[in-house]
């Protein structure tokens, strides 16, 4: 029986009403079902800061509407979500706001629900994940615990960022500015040295980037790829005069007798062993002010190139020269060995270090398409593409045998070896913070470190926390938390004081979603058997370096272990854009250009702000928000409903009126459906404007009450469902058709239906349009080419020569070649 009528669009009292009815009666309710496909769909959690802006609302409603879509084709789907709770800006808030993070974390978590909950998306919430919950991250520390005991977790000493004001490390987030400032009290910070926990995501890294059997978008895949940085060369060991061993990695061995000088990373451990009496203070304080800066700053194009001579020198393995060696902020301990061979005849960042402090330049690779050359008269670094000169029992080498020779002498001499370097470091996941999952080791003086018993966990964060202007961990200044007793000796013994990184608790959300309360293991094995691997992941690409990346990692790892299946957790990714503020700059609270979606749905229903999400941009671009489109796609929508409730008269319609109404609306439901398939969802909103426009005309006509407008409706309805759901659900009821509308099948194309009767083809000649034809669809070429060369246009313009050639485009041209 059809609903009671109601005449005029309340989006806040149908949207509501229908929000409330699909809670009640569980619609979206993902179980595992044998019977049908599974589709998992997952959008990225968000952070809960407070409140969802815009940018939230495009990421997730154009998600939502593929999901929806998904579960009409026919499949089980899952679409879950939660909040990545722990993290630095509850911590800071703490301190701020004199309030607890906890507190500050789930008062936003409730508002954030609720927020999600008004967008009508079809998230199921029984399996909602917080990364701050105790049954979370006890399996977070769970993990950690694994990888520990399989060899994948270590402790080392690290640089860190340090404030020496404030006494305690600081997440890069905490660093401000081109001077690099502790945001706490402005402090500039240093580099300094702690033990730290890693994960050996680097044992990884040659499986990381392969990508068999995943849709994932090339800017990702090629962002990783260059994250990782994988090289192939040589580990070529030099020698410093004192006599340890200084190894360095290269990827052209054929110029090691073209080196003329080494630079080490002001941090390398030789430095304070190489440089000499006399140039200790110059040394040590080019290393003061060069630990200040970041990596980016560090390694930017930009930034002129410094460095300092040691004093020292290093022999070169394969001719026995001196070397002098220098050290320069552009050096890493991050990437290789923190130690360059320097060939400025070359290399053109070596050329100008070398002009810049007088070092000699030595050609070793003469190019073919060049005369000899000379040192010291270039005026920049040739390519080393060539063959090999200066270079001892070598010279003479080709140039595509130079690699393998190279290699081949170092390895004769035992002084190197082929070798493969990576960009990509081993995982820091240990955090000086309080709001985070503790991790779960203690130290004991008799047995050393010591993992805490799995049927312990989970290690709770205390509530009871004391905040001092120092900013160090309340854990580390904690009177009874860190003092326990070893698992091993039953000793005096203490806990680890750091927590883990947030990324942690994202690389296995996904997991938990599966079944957030199951208390025998991170997740049921009959539900990951079921829905895994995630089908489609949607979010942004600033997370490809990051989270992608340790997610990835993480999973396989797990594989290895015996916890998961599989070589990828996701199959297929799209990212999307980016909404901007009205004045096309970044969103943020300090401008003053945030969109407040709630605003957005007061004003015009939460059906308005997804249509508008969705047709407004591109949605893998993005753009700026503007108020005069989202107005637009209101007055559809309200056009929508008038047209579909308002009764006319019907059953006049000719023959004509019938077969383009069920043209256009078949060929829109091909479209649509390939749309939703490919991500397009500008052109869904804007395909379904276009068929409302064809079905007022025809209900104008007389077609209203008839069969063919009655498949019009109810197909329309299916394909608005899943962009706006409570209009599509409400009209649905109101029309008297079976509840719900998001139960319904995907309805089926009719092909023949969908043909076009007449086509309209360009004619060019030459290249130029000349003509147009209009002709029947299923036109042969034959007369296709009769019809256009017939054409007076085309006649006048070939001047009575005979064509030299015609080609057809079916369906779209005939080009005449005079």
């Amino acid at each position: 029986m059809a609903e009671a009528k109601v005449r005029i669009y309340n989006p806040a009292e149908i949207e509501s009403r229908w929000q409330e009815r699909w809670e009640k009666d569980g619609l979206y309710h993902s179980d595992i079902d044998p019977n049908k496909p599974k589709h998992y769909a997952l959008t990225m959690l968000p952070y809960p800061s407070g409140n969802l802006h815009i940018g939230h609302w495009y990421a997730m409603t154009p998600s939502d509407a593929r999901a929806r879509f998904m579960r009409m084709r026919g499949y089980n789907v899952l679409f879950p979500m939660g909040f990545d709770a722990f993290g630095l800006p509850a911590e800071n808030a703490a301190i701020k706001r004199n309030i607890h993070p906890k507190e500050w974390t789930y008062q936003n978590i409730d508002n954030m629900r609720r927020q999600l909950k008004s967008m009508g998306a079809m998230f199921d919430w029984r399996r909602e994940a917080i990364s701050s919950d105790p049954e979370y991250y006890r399996w977070t520390q769970w993990f950690f615990i694994q990888f520990y005991k399989h060899g994948l977790a270590y402790r080392k000493m690290s640089p860190v960022d340090w404030c020496p004001t404030c006494n305690t490390t600081l997440a890069r987030e905490q660093v401000w500015g081109e001077d690099r400032h502790c945001e706490r009290c402005g402090t500039p910070v240093i580099k300094k040295n702690l033990e730290q926990w890693f994960f050996k995501t680097t044992q990884y890294a040659e499986e990381l980037l392969r990508y068999e059997g995943m849709d994932w978008p090339e800017k990702v895949r090629e962002m990783q790829i260059n994250w990782i940085g994988k090289s192939e060369g040589a580990s070529v060991i030099f020698s410093t005069e004192q006599g340890d061993p200084l190894e360095v990695f290269t990827t052209r061995p054929d110029t090691l007798w073209g080196v003329t000088f080494m630079v080490l990373a002001p941090e390398h451990p030789l430095v304070e062993k190489v440089t000499t009496p006399e140039r200790k203070a110059e040394v040590d304080a080019y290393v003061a002010q060069a630990i200040r800066q970041s990596d980016i700053q560090r390694e930017s194009t930009e930034k002129e190139k410094t460095g300092v001579f040691t004093g020292g020198y290093a022999i070169n393995p394969v001719n026995g020269e001196r070397v002098p060696i220098w050290i320069a902020d552009y050096v890493l301990m991050t990437y290789g060995t923190g130690a360059i061979m320097a060939v400025p005849a070359h290399d053109q960042r070596d050329f100008e270090f070398a002009r810049k402090y007088g070092l000699p330049v030595r050609v070793v690779i003469q190019p073919e398409d060049m005369e000899p050359l000379n040192g010291d008269a270039l005026t920049e670094a040739v390519p080393a593409k060539g063959k090999m000169v200066n270079s001892g029992p070598l010279t003479g080498t080709p140039g595509d045998q130079s690699f393998e020779a190279a290699v081949k002498y170092v390895e004769q001499i035992g002084k190197g070896k082929r070798a493969v370097n990576y960009r990509l470091r081993d995982w820091l996941i240990s955090r000086q913070r309080y709001w985070g999952a503790p991790i779960p080791m203690v130290y004991c003086e008799k047995c050393g470190v010591v993992p805490v018993p799995e049927d312990q966990l989970p290690v709770l964060l205390p509530d009871d926390v004391e905040w001092r202007p120092t900013g160090e961990s309340p854990l580390k200044l904690h009177p009874t938390w860190r003092f326990t007793t070893c698992p091993s000796c039953g000793g005096k013994a203490e806990r680890e004081t750091d927590t883990m990184d947030t990324f942690m608790c994202s690389s296995w959300y996904h997991l938990r979603y599966l079944s957030p309360h199951y208390d025998k293991g991170p997740f049921d094995p009959k539900e990951y058997d079921y829905w895994m691997p995630v089908d489609t992941y949607t979010g942004g690409a600033e997370h490809a370096t990051m989270h992608l990346i340790y997610t990835r990692f993480f999973h396989k790892a797990c594989r290895d272990i015996g916890i998961t299946k599989g070589n990828e957790p996701m199959i297929q990714l799209r990212n999307q854009g980016q909404i901007l503020g009205p004045d096309g700059q970044r969103m943020s609270k300090s401008r003053g250009n945030v969109v407040d979606p709630d605003e957005q749905v007061r004003m015009y229903g939460a059906d308005t702000v997804r249509a508008f999400l969705m047709f407004g941009y591109r949605w893998a671009e993005g753009g700026p928000w503007g108020t005069e489109n989202i107005q637009g796609v209101n007055r559809w929508l309200r056009r929508v409903w008038s047209f579909f409730l308002d009764e006319a008269d019907g059953g006049k319609a000719d023959e004509a009126t019938f077969k383009r109404l069920r043209r256009k609306v078949h060929q829109t439901l091909r479209s649509v459906t390939r749309d939703f398939e490919e991500f397009e969802f500008n052109t869904i909103v804007s395909a379904l404007m276009e068929l409302a426009n064809e079905m007022s005309r025809a209900k104008q006509n007389g077609a209203f009450g008839t069969p063919v407008w009655d498949e019009a409706v109810e197909i329309y309805l299916k394909m608005l469902a899943p962009v706006a759901p409570h209009i599509a659900e409400e009209l649905w009821a109101q029309l008297g058709k079976p509840y719900s509308i998001h139960q319904q099948s995907w309805p089926l194309v009719d092909e023949e239906a969908a043909k076009e009767e007449e086509i309209t083809l360009a004619v060019q000649v030459n290249g130029k349009v000349r003509d147009r034809l209009v002709v029947p669809a299923e036109i042969d070429r034959e007369t296709v080419e009769k019809l256009a060369l017939a054409s007076p246009a085309v006649q006048k313009f070939l001047e009575g020569r005979t064509p030299r050639q015609v080609i057809y485009v079916p369906g779209k041209l005939v080009s005449i070649v005079g």
